[in-house]
């Protein structure tokens, strides 16, 4: 079993959300805190925060999207503490609307950051772990979208299948390589955070001339008002998480209720049956994200 206090914990997309929440409750258990968000002067607030509170932490800003930078990332985390035992990939960004009408670049910042980020944090930090021979775990933020399709969300959607389905070959990876390091998937249904803001920290390379279409717009009001309704907040979903990484338990599912409609997906699947609209089931679906 992981042990928490005196650990390391490397967290992306820590200035906010789920990630700061992350931090918060990894310093409350005494662990050195290793801090990562494209947002330098978001992170830097996060950082003196969390050191005001005597906390142990750092900040490296990182765009997760760039393999060079998480390669950077891993190399001022054993500089500052020579060892690294729990590891949130969990920076995330978002965009919706009618799937043919999202652009190139829309598809290029979203699987950038949310598959190719997890993919990249995977890559670099495992096989710290593994020459550590010690316990250590990996959590990967999905999102109950990696489990459902609902409609005007196509981009996220792929995007948090393909952690879903990558967090669970994981899993499988490394039992087979018998080392003592776990990994845990998290799903959550939406939450107060800072996700229907992400347009901010878009690369301007990858920003849209066209305005928004009337299908992006709606999408996004109806992200707002979701995020907004949520009703467990990012510190609920953190406690979660550490004791679902204490017990060693892969899914991590924030708001059980959205299971009846994922039972509902897979019984499409399994009597070939056309797809149900998540959104057009119980209220708490249209909650997902």
């Amino acid at each position: 079993m992981l042990e928490f206090n005196g650990r390391v914990a490397v967290i992306t997309g820590a200035a906010s959300g789920f990630g700061r929440a992350f931090a918060e409750k990894g310093a409350a258990l005494g662990m050195k805190l290793v801090l990562a968000d494209v947002d330098a002067k978001a992170l830097a607030q996060t950082v003196d925060a969390l050191s005001a509170t005597g906390a142990d932490a750092i900040g490296v800003p990182t765009d997760v999207s760039d393999a060079s930078q998480v390669e950077a990332l891993a190399l001022a985390a054993l500089d500052a503490f020579g060892k690294v035992h729990l590891l949130f990939n969990n920076a995330g960004v978002g965009a919706g609307g009618f799937l043919w009408e999202s652009s190139a670049n829309d598809w290029a910042w979203v699987f950038n950051v949310n598959v190719m980020g997890v993919a990249h944090g995977v890559r670099v930090f495992t096989p710290i772990m593994l020459r550590q021979n010690e316990p250590a775990h990996i959590v990967n933020t999905a999102s109950v979208a990696g489990l459902l399709s609902p409609p005007s969300m196509g981009i996220y959607n792929a995007s948090k299948h393909a952690v879903v389905s990558l967090t669970e070959t994981l899993y499988h990876d490394l039992k087979n390589a018998g080392a003592p390091v776990g990994c845990s998937l998290l799903c959550p249904a939406f939450v107060p955070t800072g996700i229907a803001n992400a347009e901010r920290v878009r690369p301007d390379a990858l920003r849209n001339e066209a305005a928004p279409t009337r299908s992006q717009l709606t999408a996004g009001k109806q992200l707002h008002r979701a995020v907004q309704s949520g009703k467990l907040s990012a510190a609920d979903v953190a406690r979660m998480t550490f004791e679902a990484i204490e017990s060693g338990r892969f899914y991590i599912i924030t708001h059980p209720g959205i299971l009846e409609t994922v039972r509902l997906r897979h019984e499409d699947i399994e009597q070939q049956r056309n797809p149900t609209d998540p959104l057009s089931l119980k209220p708490e679906v249209k909650n997902a994200g």
